[in-house]
């Protein structure tokens, strides 16, 4: 008699149609897209062509070892700060309203690759390795490009109300995080890509309100109470669907984040309208007084 095969990769008999496949591997399973600098690859060629200094390490005595590998670990250390400060920059870029980085990572990578050309540059003597030392500085810094060295959009905001709104993004985020982790534990891929689409909702919620940190006590319920539910129900659904595959929880729990996101996609949008409210009442009271001083003429109908 034939036999339905079935596996770890094998979608469930008896499972209702559209309800997904439940053995999709977990290393197929999306992740969320961080911003990405232009220039992030670039790094990484500095350190494979610090490696002729291992070459001179090894074979002409300990200082030449001690001068070759703290050449290379010095390249190490400046690729780590110039892809650091990459990936700040590309955060910084991605966001209206930003703080400048506290560490200048890019100019610190600099340094360190400076120093490490200086270093292992020794048998051209002092005023050679120094030249060298700098032109080296110079480079890595006209390859990379400054750090951000002032803050972006945050002319007017008050830094206890910015900060206010960093955490509660930051716990925001950590409840989105908390909830792909579960889902991704039942292999799921369909699940963990439904996630992902009320992730990127939640996240549209927290860039309007790091754009008016003002919003934040319209929006603090559903950043905190609301995301910390979704999160414990997600825990709980995750915990069951591994061990009955109820299609009936399924559907509940994803019932459960369409609600979701339609009420995070409300409340953004209203944030959104409420400014642009604000910004034509400005308009039409400066109208008004430039009319009233004969500036300008009343707002046309």
């Amino acid at each position: 008699m034939a036999q339905r095969y079935g596996g770890k990769y094998s979608p469930e008999p008896g499972a209702e149609r559209g309800a997904g496949y439940p053995g999709v591997a977990p290393n197929r399973i999306p992740k969320p897209a961080e911003p990405r600098h232009p220039l992030a690859r670039r790094p990484g060629w500095l350190l494979a062509a610090a490696i002729p200094f291992l070459g001179q390490a090894f074979g002409s005595g300990p200082e030449a070892l001690v001068r070759g590998l703290g050449a290379f670990a010095l390249s190490g250390a400046a690729v780590f700060l110039l892809r650091e400060g990459l990936r700040a920059e590309a955060a910084y870029d991605a966001r209206r309203s930003a703080r400048r980085p506290a560490i200048p990572r890019k100019i610190f990578g600099a340094v360190a690759m400076g120093a490490a050309l200086a270093l292992g540059a020794q048998g051209l003597g002092p005023a050679g390795a120094l030249t060298l030392g700098a032109v080296g500085l110079v480079l890595a810094l006209a390859a990379f490009g400054l750090d951000p060295l002032q803050d972006k959009g945050m002319e007017g905001i008050d830094s206890f109300q910015q900060d206010r709104v960093a955490r509660a993004v930051r716990d925001g985020e950590a409840h989105l995080r908390e909830m792909q982790e579960a889902i991704a534990r039942t292999g799921d891929g369909l699940l963990s890509a439904r996630i992902e689409r009320f992730a990127a909702t939640a996240r549209d919620l927290f860039r309007a309100v790091e754009q008016d940190p003002g919003d934040l006590a319209a929006a603090r319920r559903y950043m905190g109470v609301y995301l910390a539910g979704a999160r414990d129900a997600t825990l709980r659904f995750a915990e069951l669907w591994a061990a009955t595959r109820d299609a009936k929880a399924r559907h509940d729990y994803e019932a459960l984040l369409g609600d979701l996101e339609s009420n995070f996609t409300a409340r953004t949008r209203s944030l959104i309208e409420g400014g642009r409210e604000g910004l034509e009442i400005e308009i039409d009271v400066l109208r008004e007084r430039l009319a009233r001083e004969g500036v300008a003429g009343p707002r046309p109908e």
